[in-house]
């Protein structure tokens, strides 16, 4: 287009000499093949190097490429052995896997090595591949900046950009993985941007470039027009307490959250059913995402996500199952939701019950294809096996608000495991903030200590609002 030329894009079985779109990627593709047949691909022996090692240590390796022509480069130089699974242009035609910048090509290759993508690296030289590793919510996405673009990489999501995979230990991308967060309230007007994400735990080396944004200022997160605040109910907005239906609103949480909706965008993102935790609340204006993000509702929008509807039957099953073959324990609480199913032990006796009710919900889940487990504080919970969670649920959501990263300030504050998932969307282009009593590894920036600390911190927004006149 911008040299003029103007092609109708055809049909992927379009001959090379047909004057398409789809020819003309053809008639490459054909060269293509021809030059790698004759002259074979280059290998970056660092990298080989590294995966062998990688190997050595049993950790799981994959490929996924857009390349429909992966696996004869693969074949050129004799490292296809090398790889436990991959997910190529050929798998995603077959499959109808979307394209970078979605994840969904690193997603299959984490599904088909049994691995959680929250414990897993994406390694790309490629703004799309890194951005698609973010949005796939992986634990590290590593950027190599062969061609000088280190700061393409980081804007689209890479946490650290290296020059080669020489620069990378297998002890360091650990160290990665215990990482945590820093105290929000000490770094809020911090200015010695040497401290990186891990305040000072996590050490570099001279050949590792760690994302810039991890390495500022908590109040650096106000710093865009358009604030958009997502939170968790349970442990974020009012403190963990023994039943469901006891964790009700401070007077002074429900103030605060009153003014904050009334000055920028607020969603409550919740294991809880969406008519549940919206009932718990009752302000007006605002977004609930209930049951993981499967059923979202407020400000003009409305979506239930339509597996989590065709699952809705087997949850049934599992509360039946589970009334027949647990209801017996003394302060096991089986809680159905819209879409899920959640098993609270807090009151019972672990010692005498617990292993007892683990098996049975692993037993249930492991003779069911369409479900998976999630173990959080004094839970169990059941939902449907769909490539789905919070943070997908907040991409959803700015999606469909027609809201960016680039152009707002994205938080999200939650305490449980689930959470985790918007904090790895959140990395490097929003804010993760974590609640918890004590500091823990997260993927979360910062660290509030309880939901005393949450209202505290509301109260700096509202200030900084009055402060700058966007009141």
């Amino acid at each position: 287009k911008s040299r003029g030329i103007e092609l109708p894009f055809g049909d992927p079985s379009d001959s090379s000499g047909k004057e398409t779109v789809c020819g003309l990627g053809n008639s490459k593709n054909e060269k293509f093949v021809q030059y790698l047949q004759e002259e074979g691909a280059e290998v970056f022996q660092s990298t080989v190097d590294f995966i062998k090692e990688l190997r050595k240590q049993g950790i799981k390796i994959g490929i996924a490429s857009s390349s429909k022509n992966c696996q004869p480069i693969l074949q050129s130089v004799g490292i296809e052995d090398m790889f436990q699974t991959r997910v190529d242009g050929v798998v995603s035609a077959q499959l109808g896997l979307k394209g970078k910048p979605e994840g969904d090509i690193f997603l299959k290759a984490a599904m088909n090595l049994g691995v959680s993508p929250d414990r897993a690296v994406v390694v790309e030289d490629a703004s799309s591949g890194v951005k698609a590793g973010r949005n796939g919510g992986f634990g590290l996405v590593i950027g190599i900046a062969r061609e000088d673009n280190v700061k393409d990489l980081f804007e689209n999501g890479a946490d650290i950009a290296v020059k080669d995979m020489s620069a990378v230990s297998i002890s360091w991308v650990n160290s990665w993985f215990e990482k945590r967060p820093r105290d929000l309230f000490k770094f809020w007007d911090y200015t010695d941007e040497s401290v990186d994400i891990a305040g000072s735990l996590l050490k570099t080396n001279d050949d590792i470039e760690i994302n810039p944004s991890y390495l500022h200022k908590a109040g650096r997160i106000l710093t865009k027009d358009n604030l958009v605040v997502f939170l968790d109910y349970d442990g974020t907005l009012t403190p963990i307490v023994d039943k469901p239906e006891l964790a009700v609103l401070s007077d002074r949480m429900r103030g605060l959250l009153i003014e904050l909706s009334q000055k920028c965008t607020v969603a409550i993102v919740s294991g809880r059913g969406r008519s549940d935790v919206e009932s718990l609340v009752k302000i007006e204006g605002m977004l609930y995402a209930g049951s993981h993000g499967f059923d979202i509702k407020g400000s003009g929008l409305s979506m239930v996500h339509p597996k989590a509807k065709e699952a809705f039957p087997l949850i049934q099953k599992a509360v039946k199952h589970f009334q027949a073959t647990l209801s017996g324990i003394t302060g096991l609480l089986i809680e159905q939701k819209d879409f899920s199913l959640a098993l609270h032990y807090r009151l019972i006796d672990e010692s005498k019950y617990l292993s007892i009710i683990k098996n049975e919900v692993e037993n249930f889940v492991a003779g069911e294809n369409s479900l998976k487990l999630l173990w959080g504080k004094k839970v169990f919970e059941i939902l449907p096996d769909i490539d789905w969670n919070k943070g997908f649920a907040v991409r959803w959501i700015l999606n469909a608000l027609g809201l960016s990263f680039k152009s707002s300030s994205i938080i999200y504050i939650g305490d449980d495991t689930t959470d985790e998932d918007a904090f790895r969307i959140l990395r490097s282009r929003g804010c993760g903030i974590l609640v918890s009593k004590k500091l823990k590894s997260s993927c979360a920036d910062f660290w509030l200590k309880s939901p005393a600390d949450v209202e505290s911190f509301f109260e700096l927004i509202l200030k900084s609002y009055s402060k700058d006149g966007r009141v």
